[in-house]
Formats: structure tokens, sequence, C-alpha cells
């Protein structure tokens, strides 16, 4: 409780700051975008004059504007070389407020005209301008505008992408695109790559990325030459904001209750004192004293006096087994603060600031089963689990931006800390070992994050070239320190009383500390130039452009087990004491345990790539409906990995691939509102650096154990995509689209046919070829059409719906030969929802629904079947108002209101139903829920406009 009062007392002090900068602003400002009305291009150096004054601006690199006025109502024109001049009326300005008008401009239909003049009033301009950004994307593409993200309650990244056609979210933060998994999914930051966060699985925790800092977002799920060729699913395009509008202080402060955890009692092993910070203050850190490498501590027992030295380094291992009582979890709580900055400088010059600083705090408890199975459906181990979640996330932005007329240079900065501890509280029957079994965990993870990036645009000449640059930086970090295990048995049945599980020199991790840790570096670049010209006078452009990103990664680990000092002469009794005493100093002893070095050779790796790319992009127009984005990509990719076997023998291994990869994307404008599009592509799918190393990682959780494969080749994938799409309205949107995917060589996660249900091994192969073939449906409509009254027109209904038939042949990896669907693919998504929306946004509220289909979470073998996860039902409600002057905003979030089981099942070998059914043959794996989560935000932004 303490930390929440340290945190409010801060905000609190920063909120007295705020008022006493806080002035009256007696001015308006006008900003906007200006955009060529047939291509969406941006349009650089368009004249802005206000008619009745003096005052006026020029569009800088970007095609933005910005005026300040004072309030009133005012025609603006817009005037440039070889366009339409447009005057737009009723452009009204309130007193600190910012009025966002956005421009499409046209060729005038006769060249023989000296000016053409074309008038329109600020509403519909504003129709026309969305109808613009719909419909110009030269890729198949779903996307949702800073303008929508300003309208919903969403809170980070993850939230908003729940509402984008054909997306879904798992975890809360992992991005779903058309049903394919994660690692067939891309990100980028402002044009840069966006490494994993997670470093057994490729992909990015979207959650880590406030709503309020993003400008818009895009998911292309065709490829153009100018996009990163490593996607099948969707590449996910983030762009956060620069230069602010205006100047300002915003603070938001949110509570969440949780059904099944806030106020319940919760439990687990000794906390450190700054993990509220998202740090470990040492309390888990391995022993200064103990030795580097597994040989030197090794080697100590080879004589007596080195023996005690081994008790010696024992003691001075924290004894930190024992469960703690830490009372009711606290409500989750987070805090955000953002300072806006604008200054204007002389000749028309602009530098901007946006910096925000992010705390989450949460703790919650997972119930959940879990099961296993030999062949011929006996059960191997029936177990009650509870784990205890505490998690504390510190995040971070700030960006500063310059402009000044043709030019634009911006430095971005993402930082990210996260910290997950979490204690299981084990019980149940073991039927192999013949045993109830009492088993606790503790597993500490701290992961970092850092992305810098130093961008440029430029306009080169008269000519329109364009320049854009983008150096960038990751750095990732992943600590995990002194993950603990400690197991007690008794005799099935027996009612006697339960004693540890201590090997006999054995490598079982029965009574186990481990410590791992991760660092990887990444550095990239790119950069591209647009040379426009013109066919026949229709305006045409030409981009060559390329990148380069380096990785470098080191990964270490050791594993550490309790065991007999002497096996012929130890204390039995011993093996009765409670997990805070069993490992007191006293224990350690001759006649008592020791510790034993298990690490293997193979636990530990380096490994590096280095990806190059060059690219040529044509946007070529034909007529007035006809465009074609064309091109190829070259991209050379060397990846480099060192390891070791279990014997110890060295394996290095290193491979470069060179892919070309071509696309088209072909749009015809069937009229104003409405577009036929045809896309065709190939792009790859790498292995992860982790997926090639030797390393065993073992997941106490699931009993498994994870081991890459040095033998892992790229995946080749074929895309092609028939999409018509219709545009009834502002906002509104009508699509169906059919796609196939051929996949050569997918990488998929197997469970290896010598596994046990007590010791399953979790393995990575290609598979020789697979595909998926679907369609996507999307509906996006107000319900004006229902009646004419107001609240029909502010209610919007959308939905989309994706079916995926997905195949891998299996000659060669099972007996029987046949075929399944791909590993992680669902056979089908939906979201829908509804929303509601004032006029001004003083008011919005709506739900959505999500659920995807079952789909393969582990492919098993002959006699052990597939495991699938099960679909759930995701019921989400949000309502957010405007109050205190609509400075302030309320925000209520209700989310996975059904609450349905998390459920982990198979199916009887051979089955034709996939899906899962309660009381049938269906073998559950595992189930657990994760309650409903209820939270209150309350954020508010001071304006620091100057007075006039």
């Amino acid at each position: 409780m303490k930390r929440s009062i340290i945190v409010v007392q801060l905000i609190g002090i920063l909120l007295l700051g705020c008022f006493n900068v806080q002035a009256q602003n007696t001015t308006g400002k006008v900003t906007g975008k200006l955009t060529d009305k047939k291509t969406g291009e941006l349009l650089i150096g368009v004249t802005v004059l206000v008619q009745g004054t003096s005052k006026g601006a020029v569009t800088d690199v970007e095609g933005r504007y910005l005026l300040q006025l004072d309030p009133g109502t005012y025609t603006l024109d817009f005037k440039y070389m070889g366009y339409a001049t447009k005057s737009i009326s009723e452009v009204v300005v309130k007193n600190g407020q910012v009025t966002t008008l956005d421009i499409a401009l046209d060729e005038p239909r006769s060249k023989d005209l000296k000016e053409v003049v074309i008038r329109g009033s600020y509403k519909q301009e504003t129709i026309n301008a969305l109808y613009v950004a719909q419909k110009n994307n030269p890729s198949i593409s779903s996307g949702i505008s800073g303008e929508s993200i300003r309208r919903s309650p969403d809170r980070n990244t993850s939230e908003v992408l729940k509402r984008v056609s054909g997306a879904s979210i798992q975890d809360n933060k992992y991005i779903i695109v058309r049903g394919l998994s994660d690692r067939y999914n891309t990100a980028t930051i402002n044009n840069a790559i966006l490494p994993s966060t997670e470093p057994d699985r490729k992909t990015f925790s979207f959650d880590i990325i406030p709503s309020n800092l993003i400008d818009n977002i895009v998911i292309n799920k065709t490829a153009s030459p100018e996009m990163p060729g490593e996607f099948a699913g969707g590449l996910v395009q983030v762009y956060t904001k620069d230069i602010p509008t205006e100047n300002y202080i915003g603070i938001s402060i949110g509570y969440g209750y949780n059904t099944q955890s806030t106020f319940k009692d919760t439990k687990g092993m000794e906390r450190g004192k700054t993990d509220w910070l998202g740090f470990d203050d040492g309390l888990r850190s391995l022993p200064s004293s103990f030795p580097s490498t597994r040989a030197k501590y090794s080697n100590l027992g080879n004589t007596t006096e080195g023996q005690e030295q081994q008790l010696k380094l024992t003691k001075d291992f924290k004894n930190t087994f024992a469960t703690q009582n830490f009372g009711a979890a606290l409500p989750s709580q987070s805090y955000q603060l953002t300072w806006g900055n604008r200054i204007r400088l002389k000749k028309d010059g602009s530098f901007g600031s946006i910096i925000s600083l992010t705390y989450r705090n949460a703790e919650n408890i997972q119930p959940g089963n879990r099961y296993d199975y030999e062949s011929g459906k006996a059960a191997s181990y029936n177990y009650t689990d509870n784990i205890y979640k505490y998690n504390t996330s510190l995040g971070a932005i700030a960006n500063f931006t310059y402009v000044k007329g043709n030019n634009k240079v911006s430095f971005k900065n993402l930082f990210n800390r996260i910290l997950d501890n979490n204690f299981t509280d084990r019980s149940g029957t073991n039927y192999d070992i013949i045993g109830d079994q009492q088993v606790t965990s503790q597993e500490l993870v701290m992961k970092t994050l850092l992305n810098s990036q130093l961008e440029g645009s430029h306009k080169l000449n008269k000519k329109d070239w364009k320049l854009d640059w983008n150096l960038n930086y990751s750095l990732i970090d992943r600590d995990q320190p002194d993950m603990k295990i400690l197991s007690y048995k008794s005799d099935l049945g027996s009612g006697r009383p339960y004693e540890a599980q201590i090997p006999f020199g054995s490598a079982s991790r029965q009574a186990s500390r481990f410590y791992s840790l991760m660092t990887e570096d990444n550095i990239g670049g790119m950069a591209s130039l647009t040379v426009p010209f013109s066919i026949s006078g229709a305006k045409q452009s030409v981009k060559i452009g390329g990148q380069k990103l380096y990785r470098q990664r080191e990964f270490s680990a050791r594993v550490l087990g309790y065991i007999w000092t002497d096996f012929a002469n130890h204390d039995q009794s011993l093996l009765q004491l409670g997990p805070g005493e069993i490992f007191a100093d006293g224990n350690i002893s001759r006649n008592g345990f020791v510790m034993n070095e298990i690490t293997n050779n193979s636990d530990k790796y380096s490994a590096n790539s280095d990806l190059m790319a060059g690219y040529v992009q044509f946007d070529n127009k034909i007529g007035d409906k006809w465009r074609i984005v064309w091109g190829g990509r070259g991209e050379s990719y060397y990846q480099y990995i060192k390891t070791a076997d279990i014997s110890g023998k060295r394996i290095k291994k290193d491979i470069t691939y060179f892919d070309f990869l071509p696309s088209a994307n072909i749009s015809y404008a069937l009229n104003e509102k409405s577009n036929l599009r045809l896309s065709g592509s190939r792009t790859v799918s790498r292995p992860e650096l982790r997926e090639l190393s030797n390393f065993t990682y073992y997941d106490f959780v699931t009993y498994s154990t994870v081991q890459g494969n040095p033998d892992l080749k790229r995946a080749n994938i074929t895309n092609v995509d028939v999409r018509y799409e219709l545009y009834p309205g502002v906002g509104e949107a009508i699509t169906g689209s059919v796609f196939y995917k051929q996949f050569k060589d997918a990488i998929e996660q197997y469970v290896d046919p010598g596994s046990t249900p007590n010791r399953r091994q979790l393995l990575f192969r290609n598979a020789p070829s697979a595909s998926a073939l679907g369609f996507e449906v999307e509906l996006r409509k107000k319900l004006d059409f229902i009646s004419s009254e107001p609240f029909f027109n502010r209610v919007t209904a959308f939905t989309n719906f994706s079916y995926i038939y997905s195949t891998v042949d299996l000659q060669g990896y099972t007996s029987d030969g046949g075929s399944r669907a791909l590993q992680g693919q669902s056979p089908y998504l939906i979201n829908a929802g509804l929303q509601y929306a004032t006029e001004d946004n003083d008011l919005v509220f709506g739900v959505l629904y999500n659920k995807i289909g079952p789909r393969i979470y582990l492919v098993g073998f002959d006699n052990y079947a597939d495991i699938y996860e099960n679909g759930r039902n995701i019921l989400d409600f949000q309502i957010a108002k405007k109050v205190i002057k609509k400075k302030g905003e309320l925000r209520l979030n209700v989310s996975d209101i059904l609450n349905n089981d998390a459920v982990f099942y198979q199916n009887p070998v051979g089955a034709d139903e996939k899906s899962y059914k309660k009381n049938s043959d269906d073998q559950l794996i595992s189930r657990f829920k994760y309650g409903t989560n209820v939270s209150l935000t309350f954020s508010y932004q001071f304006g620091l406009g100057k007075k006039k």
C-alpha cells in the first residue's frame, strides 16, 4: 500500500506544478494534412490562406500545416501548382481548442483553365478526406486512424488492435492476423522493425505502447517491395506522434478489480523490496562467491577440503523457499504522465517533444487443473494448480522532432521494463511415480526493451524527389534469476506425511534453482528515394531503397539442485521439514544436503544474424481507374549460432539465404466509393535464434522441456489475395476477400515421440508442404438506415469474420501419412461490436465480442494426439465520459465478462471432430480461468498555452 501512496503523492506534486504553469488560451488552432485525392500521396508545399486576413501557412515535408487564429468562423483557401484550388468555408475555431481539417486536392479535368476553384464546407471536406485515406492504401490492409483511437476508450495498442478487421489479441498483448500464429506476423514502429519481446517465441508485446501516443496503425495483409519480407499473416505498422498541435500535460490514473483475485489472499516465496519498481534488489542473485563455471565447482568435490568448500558455498545461497502469505491482493494500478510541447521557431520552423511515463502493477490468482495421459488413455497425473501472479511494468516514450519546410528530423525512444513474479502452488496425484505430490515453484522474469531511432524525411528539389531514412538501435535483456522448484511426495493413498523429493546425485529438478540471462543488441537502418515522373500526363513514381538489421544475442544458464552430501550416511528425517526449514544452514552438512550443479554443456549459446535488403518499387497509374504498385525486393540473410551438445561437442551453424521477393498490388476503382484489388507476393518466415539453439529449457508449469533445432530452414510462402471493398459513408466499410497461401518448409513445434507425460520434450521442425485457403468479410456501418433519429446516426455496428482451411502434408511424419491443420492456425476468427459516440465524443460506449476457432497448440505423434487450444468467447464493455469542461475523461472497462475457461485438450486419436466437447472422449490437458477485469480510469489534460 505504501508504494501506491508514494506514486499518488508524486502525481499530486506534478499536478500542482501543472496548475501553476497553466495559462488561459485566447486563440485556437487549425491543423491538417494535404493529400492527392486519387493516390493519397502527401502534398508538400501547398499554400494555405485565410480569407480576410494576412495569415497563412505552407505544408511541410509530411503534408501538414498549422494555423493559429482567434476564435471565429473562417474560409480557408488551399493552392498548389497543377491542382484545382479548394476553398473551404464554415471552419470554426474555438478558444483553446484544435480543429482538424484534412484536405484532398484534385487535378482539374480541363487543362485549358487557368484556375479552377472547388468550393465546399468543413463538414463535406472532412468526409472527402476520410474517403481518400480509406481507398488509397496500395496494399490490402486494415487500419485504424488517430481520430478513431481518440474516440475509443482503449488504453494501449493491444486494445486498439482488437478493433481491426482480421486481427485478434492473445494473452492481451500478442497479435494474431487471419488466424495465423504470431511467428507469421511482423511489427514495425515508425518504419523500424521491432524485435521480439519474448526469447522463446517470435512476437511483440503490444500492450507496452500507450494508445494516446499513437498517430495511426495499419495492418498490411499483402506485401509490397518497400515492406520487410518476413511475414505471412500481417505486417503491423505503428506510427507514434511527434509534434503535438498544442502544449499540454496529461495525467491518467486507473484502478482495476479482478473477480477471482482482488482482495483474495495471495502467497508466494519471499519478494524483493524493489519488485514493485520492476527491479530485483539482489535477493535472487547468484552468490558472488559461487564459481563462474560448472567445472570449477564440480572439481571441488574431488578432495575432502574441496567438499567442505562446496558446503560453505551452498550456505551462501539465501534460504528463500518458504511460502509466505502476503494478505489480500490489491487492485491493479496504472499511472501515466504525458508532456507535449511545440516551439515555433523562426522562418516557419517547429520543434516538438512528447514524453510519457507509465507505471502499472497488478496481482492476479489463476486457478486451474493439469492432466496428461499415456497412450491408451491411462492417466499419468492429475494436478490442481493455483498460480499467484505479481506483475510490474515501467514504460517511457520520448520523441523529439524538428520540422522546417521540406525537412524533418526525429529522435524517437521507447523503453519498457517488466517484472513477472509467478508462484505456483500445486497438489495432486502422479500415477507414474505412484504417489501424491505437493509442489511449489517460483519463477521471476525481468524483461527490458529499449528502442531508439533517428529518422529523417526530406524533399530534395522542385521535382518533388523525397528522401526518407532511419537509423535504429534496440536492446533486449531477459533476466531469470533463481527459479526455484521444491517437490514433496507421499505414497499413494497411504496418509503418510509428505517427504521432500531429494535426488541422490541425479539431474532431477525436484529441488532445484535455475539462473539465466539473455541479452540482445539490434542495430539497423534504412533509406529510400522516391522519384515522381509522368507518362502521358499521368503521375507515376519509382521508389528505390535499402535496409539493414544486425542482431547479436548472448545466452547463458546455470542449473543447480540439492542432493544428499553422503548417500550412505544421511539424516532421513530432514525430508519431513517444511520448505522454509529444509535448506537452513544447519542442514547443509555432511549428513544433510549440498548443492549439485547440473548445468549442461548446451545451456549456453551465442548467435547473430545480418539482414541486408534492397528493393525497387513502381507506382503506376493507368487512366483514372487502374493503379499498380509492383516491383521486387532482394533479401540476403546470414545467421550464425554457436552452441554445444550434451557431450560438450561444439556445434557451429552458419548459413546465408538470398531471397528474391516479387510482389504486385493491382487496384481498379469501380467508382468513387469502391475498389477491386488483386495481390500476389512471395514472403518468408525465418527461424528465431532461440529455435536454432540446442539449449533445453525446462518449463515446470507444463512439465515440458523446449529444445531448439540447429538444422531448421526458413519457410517460403506464396500469397494470393482478391478483395472487393465498398466505403458507403464516413468510417463505414463493406469488404470481402479470398486469399490463398502456400508454405514450403513451414516451421512447427511438436512433441518428441520419445516423450513421456512427466518429461514431455518439445522440438522444432520444418513441414515440407502446407497451405491455407480462406475468406474474410468485414462490415462497419452506422445504424442511421434504421431511423432518422440522431441516436442511430451515432451508433456504428462492426463485424468481421474469417474462415481459413489449412492443411499440412504428413507424408514421412506419421505411419499413415494423411494431413492435418497447420500448427497455430485458427480455422475461424470472429470480431463484432457496437459503438455509440456523440458528435463531439463527449460520451462513447460500446461492446466488443471476439472468438477464435480451436487451433493446434502442439503437434503430437502416432499414439499421442495433437493438443488443441479451444476458442473462448470474450465479451468486453467500455464506456468513456468527458468531464470538467471536457478536459478530463472517465473510462470504465469491463473485459472478459463471460470468463470462459481456457481449455487445452486432445481429441481421441483418429477423431474427425476437432472441437472440444465436455463429458466426451476428449482428454483434458489443462483448464484455467483469468477472471473478469473491471477498471476505472481518470485522465485529464492541462493546456499550457501562453496568454496572447
